[in-house]
């Protein structure tokens, strides 16, 4: 599919907006900063997004889709499954990390769109996890999932303070 130039331009603002956010955090970030970086002019920006807000928006959800689509393509036995899925994400962290900080700036913005796009967006995550985890059978899914979860917020946490203490790499994850 050939996408037309306001398509590409469009795409462009909003990786642009990915990198300039997880960079400078959300109340630091300019359209300006990310008008420079998408290379075209502050005004231009507005044609696609009415307010830096909606920027976000769309950048936090273009975030967490990523993340969605990361565990939607893990492949793995069921008692492999968890395991994939953590390697999966550390995969995209090394790749994307971008997306990590957005998560934990999400978290801490208090506009109402930008909550309601985390918690969608972390919704959407625990429910697929929690299906996936309830058809391979994995024993106390739901606590599972929480566990599951948590452990990710802490990486990412963990990742966007640059404090790897937090985490215990030799814990194995909890499925029981």
């Amino acid at each position: 599919m050939v996408r037309s130039k306001s398509d590409t331009r469009k795409e462009d603002i909003l990786e642009a907006g990915l990198e300039i956010f997880a960079e400078r955090g959300y109340y630091n970030t300019t359209t300006a900063l990310i008008a420079e970086k998408a290379g075209i002019s502050q005004p231009y920006v507005f044609r696609f997004f009415k307010t830096k807000e909606e920027l976000f928006v769309a950048a936090l959800d273009r975030a967490y889709e990523r993340i969605l689509q990361t565990f939607k393509n893990v492949e793995a036995n069921p008692d492999q499954l968890v395991t994939k899925m953590i390697e999966a994400y550390e995969e995209m962290s090394v790749s994307n990390p971008n997306e990590i900080a957005l998560q934990v700036i999400g978290l801490s913005v208090t506009e109402e769109s930008i909550r309601k796009s985390t918690q969608k967006g972390l919704s959407r995550i625990r429910s697929y996890t929690l299906e996936r985890f309830r058809a391979v059978g994995i024993a106390n899914a739901d606590r599972a999932v929480t566990t599951f979860l948590a452990r990710g917020i802490l990486c990412n946490i963990s990742y966007f303070i640059d404090l790897p203490e937090l985490i215990d790499d030799g814990a194995k994850p909890m499925t029981d």
